[in-house]
This record gives C-alpha cells, structure tokens and sequence, in this order.
C-alpha cells in the first residue's frame, strides 16, 4: 500500500480481519518470544508501520485516535502483537524530529519498523560530524524483527557530562540501523513474551549529527503528531484491546458454564452474574475515559504545543492511561477468578491474557509515579517522571 491508499477506515478494517488468525497462533507467538516473519511482513503490507506518519511528510495523517484503534484491534488478536506494533509503528512520530536528509537516509520507505528504548542508557561523546556511541539498553521491544533501532543517551564533551542552562543533564536520542547494534536474547519473562523485548548495545559507534534528536528540537513536522508524548497516547490500545478479547472469551463460555458445587448455570448465580457485570463496567469506564482525554487532546493541540496546555489538559491523558493499564489487569483477573482452574493451564488464553497483562503492568506507564508526577505537577511540586506532563 502507499499513504495514498491507507485510510483510518480501510486500516482497521485490515486490521480486524487479521485478528483471528493472530488469535489462532497467540500460543506460537508467545512460545517463540517473537513474531512470526509472516505476521511482520503481514502488517507491513497492510500499512500498519507507516501510520504514525504525519501528513506533512506524506504519511496516511492518522489521528492518534485512530492509531490507538489500530493498535487495538491487533491486540484482541494477540496482545505481543499489539504491543509491537505500537512500538514499531513509531518511525513516523521520530522522523519529525529529524531533518529531510536524515529521513532520506534513514527510512527511505515509511514502512520501517523501530525498537528502542528511549530512556538514556548510554553515553554520546561529541566528535567531529556526530557522536560516539555507546551504551546498553534494556526493553527492546520489536528489535528481533526491526529494521531501525534507537537509543537514548547522555552527552559528553572530552568525557564530561554536558549540562543545560538549568543544571539538567544534557540527554539526545540516537538512530541506528539494526545491522549495527548487538542483539543479547535476554527476553525470557513471564508475560509479553512473544514481543522478543530484548536487550541491545553498542560500542563506540559513529552515529551522524542529524541522526540524533531530541523531543525538544522538532524539524520536518510541526503539528500534532509532533510532541514528546504522541506514542504514549496510544499506548492504552494494548491493554485496551488485551481486555475486550478476554471479556469476549468468558461471555462466549458463559453459555455452557455452571458453578460446580451446585450444578447451578453461570446466567443464574448471583457472583457470575456480578463478576461479569463488574468487569464490563471497568472496560466501559477506562475506555470511555481514554477516548475521551485523548481527542480532547488532540483537539487542544490544534495550534498549540503540549506544553503550552492547561495543566487538567496536560494530566488527563497520562492519568486515564495509567488507569487503564491498571483497569485490563484487574478485568483478567477477575474474569480469571471467575473461570477458576481452567484458566491457569498453557492452552487457554485467559493464562496468556494474564501473563501479559502483568508483565504490561510493570511498565513505567503504569506506575505509581506518573500519578505522583500529576499531582507534584498540579501542586507545584516535583514530579519523579516529569516526561508525562511535558516537562524535561
């Protein structure tokens, strides 16, 4: 496909008509700790990759509502695949912050895939023309199949730190092709297995100037795609979806279930009855609460930076995501319970679905400090993850 024949539309429909078979190898994908060749190639064909491209670098100009759909389809399909395609679906929110001559270099086709972890692990010493890298990050999602790979780091000058006006560290991301970076197997966890999340490095690498970025710095795009926490908004798809598909599974055995102690159907008992309901309620409420921050968002961005917000506008999306994550966990869980034994052996999907969820959950996204961060931020005081609410 090229951005032309990509729509909001016609990707998810693409999209939903490819979960079934994810669902149908969800236990391959979580036994391999990657994606299949077939599923990469797959989402690559129908345009997933390039939809984080802004219209003003003649991408398919998604909102990031829209991307978030995306990204949930693919995880009521399978939820590593999911996770995956948010991360790798990223390309087109770096590149604008790159210049036009890295963009040519770097992704001469929009349908390259990036891993990385953007948090600086490494350090880049200033060199004639660019940096010398080097450096060990952990959580390389999608890098078993990824085409580009990033990387934060600090910067030094003659091997001192560099430091900004404000005593802050001096921090830039930095590109590489993924035939430059070694790939360690250290990705053998409990949950998210299959999104081959392992660690990477680098040792002494010449990485070009233009090459690097940081999210302060926008160059080839300026609209609403631009901003430092664009990906983290459709972050809650994963979970999102990973809860619809596990709500869909239990109402589907509702029908040939009873409670076995009584023989009593699960429609009739009063704590089936509950669970299911309860469950349903939290979906509903995290969503809509998703949804609903996300194209306010979106909407207020609409000649503004992120940073120039109200502060409710700034915390809205970053609370409603952390309570999502924490929502689709307690959902399996509670579907789980309500299943009892059956749901904890391999060939069930609810085992999956669990593991995921609590692997997902230990994301920094999810952490109590985003909450912190809110409040510190509202008060006045110092948020412990000042990225969220568009500082740092």
């Amino acid at each position: 496909m090229t951005a032309a024949t990509i729509s909001a539309t016609s990707l998810l429909e693409a999209v939903r008509s490819l979960a079934p078979d994810l669902a149908a190898r969800r236990s391959e994908i979580d036994a391999e700790r990657k994606l299949p060749v077939d599923i990469v190639e797959r989402l690559r064909e129908i345009g997933v990759y390039r939809m984080g491209f802004s219209s003003e670098i003649g991408g398919p100009g998604l909102t990031s509502l829209e991307q978030l759909e995306v990204v949930e389809a693919l995880s009521y399909g399978d939820t590593a695949t999911g996770w995956c395609a948010m991360i790798g679906a990223a390309t087109g929110i770096y590149a604008g912050y790159l210049d036009e001559q890295a963009i040519a270099e770097l992704m001469p086709s929009q349908d390259l895939i990036t891993a990385g972890l953007i948090f600086p692990a490494g350090r880049a010493e200033r060199t004639p023309g660019g940096y010398q890298l080097t450096g060990r990050w952990k959580f390389g999602s999608a890098i078993t199949h990824a085409d580009l790979v990033i990387g934060g780091a600090f910067v030094t000058s003659g091997g001192i730190p560099e430091a900004t006006a404000d005593g802050r560290p001096v921090v830039r991301l930095f590109f590489m092709r993924r035939d430059q970076v070694t790939v360690f197997d250290t990705w053998d966890t409990t949950g998210l297995r299959g999104s081959g999340s392992n660690d990477y490095a680098v040792e002494d690498l010449f990485v070009p100037e233009h090459y690097s970025f940081a999210f302060g710095e926008r160059k080839s795009c300026s609209g609403k795609l631009a901003e430092p926490e664009a990906l983290a908004r459709i972050m809650p798809g994963v979970p999102l979806g990973t809860a619809r598909a596990a709500l869909d599974y239990v109402r589907g055995l509702a029908d040939g279930k009873t409670v076995p102690a009584a023989g009593q159907k699960w429609a009739d008992n009063y704590r089936a009855q509950y669970l299911l309901g309860e469950c349903e309620m939290e979906y509903i409420v995290a969503r809509g609460a998703v949804v609903n921050t996300v194209e306010a968002l979106w909407d207020a961005l609409e000649g503004n930076r992120f940073a120039e917000l109200p502060p409710d506008t700034r915390i809205a999306t970053a609370l409603a995501r952390t309570h999502a994550f924490r929502a689709a966990l307690r959902i399996v869980s509670r579907l789980c319970e309500l299943v009892g034994t059956d749901s904890i052996y391999r060939p069930d999907p609810l085992d999956i679905w669990l593991r995921d969820m609590n692997t997902m959950a230990r994301h920094i996204i999810a952490h109590d400090q985003v909450i912190q961060s809110t409040g510190a931020f509202l008060m006045g005081g110092r948020p412990e993850f000042p990225f969220v609410v568009g500082l740092g």
